[in-house]
């Protein structure tokens, strides 16, 4: 299971990949698009919707099951990533380079604090 150093998680299953200017990008870890399978659809919320920590945002969804995703951190969406209209299996193929889900502008980054890091989310994961 690959797990990235460099990125922050949630409970939930999704990573968080800090980018420049209070930005991140967010997408399913790897644990998640392999408990999902093949996945044939993602909901991606649209450009300046915002949402409280927790929120729904969006769903993806496979051959097995559909499942919800949660936001980790109050954020404002600055764009979904639209590839995944056309190609849904890039979260499959690539979960936390090519398959993100949603590009964000952080609302609150001392919620960051809040989220795993690698080896708690490997805790998490390997149950």
């Amino acid at each position: 299971m690959n797990i990235p150093e460099n990125l922050k998680y949630t409970s939930d299953h999704e990573w968080l990949k800090l980018l420049d200017n209070d930005e991140a990008l967010i997408g399913i870890t790897d644990f998640a698009q392999n408990s999902l399978g093949d996945i044939t659809f993602v909901e991606i919320p649209e450009s300046g919707d915002s949402f409280d920590t927790g929120a729904t945002f969006g769903v993806v969804e496979s051959v097995k099951a559909a499942s919800d995703l949660y936001m980790p951190v109050d954020a404002e969406v600055l764009e979904g990533n639209a590839a995944l209209e056309d190609a849904p299996e890039l979260v499959n193929q690539s979960a936390f380079e090519t398959g993100w889900i949603v590009k964000i502008k952080l609302l609150n980054p001392e919620q960051l604090n809040g989220l795993l890091d690698a080896a708690g989310y490997a805790e998490i994961a390997k149950d």
